[in-house]
This record gives C-alpha cells, structure tokens and sequence, in this order.
C-alpha cells in the first residue's frame, strides 16, 4: 500500500510545518509563491501545502538567498539549472542513439 507520505510530490506540508522544519519565517514561504519562485499546492480550501520536493527547492532557494541573490535571480538561477538537466538529458538520449 503506497502512502501519501511516500510520495515525493504529494502536498501534505503546511507552511507552519514547512516554516517550523527549515526555520523560516512563514512570510519568506509566502513571498516564494507570490513571487512564483516556489509554487507549492494548494488544499481544497486553498491553503498552500508542500511535498517533499517543494521543501527540497525551498532550502536551495534560502540557501541562494543567504548568499545574497535575489528572488528574481534565484528565479533565473532555477529555471536555467532546468534548461541544463533537460539538455543534458537531450544529450545523453543522443549519444545512446549512436552507440
């Protein structure tokens, strides 16, 4: 039986918890999803929950932040890193076409 919890994407965290786990402050979660650099899910009565991997991109994205960049940097920062992992992948895919 798979449960919620063993899902990596499933949205069970709510900011309290999230806030409480990474020791931030609730309105720095907030800003993240306003500002669209972390959009975590949203409940049935639309209140923001996390899976495991917003929580993941969350402590990257305070991490980037202790280290001085901005919130559209870090925007910039991930959504390069993605255009990179798909690249990647593109190659990869590639060079196992021509072995």
């Amino acid at each position: 039986m798979s449960l919620p919890i063993d899902d990596e994407h499933a949205p069970i965290y709510s900011v309290g918890q999230v806030s409480g786990m990474l020791g931030l402050q609730p309105a720095f979660l907030r800003r993240l999803d306003a500002e669209d650099v972390v959009r975590p899910g949203r409940s049935a009565g639309g209140q923001r929950r996390y899976s495991r991997s917003d929580i993941t991109a969350v402590q990257r994205v305070a991490d980037l932040a202790s280290d001085g960049f901005t919130l559209a940097g870090i925007r910039r920062v991930l959504e390069l890193e993605t255009q990179v992992a798909v690249l990647q992948a593109e190659l990869e895919a590639e060079r196992r076409k021509h072995r």
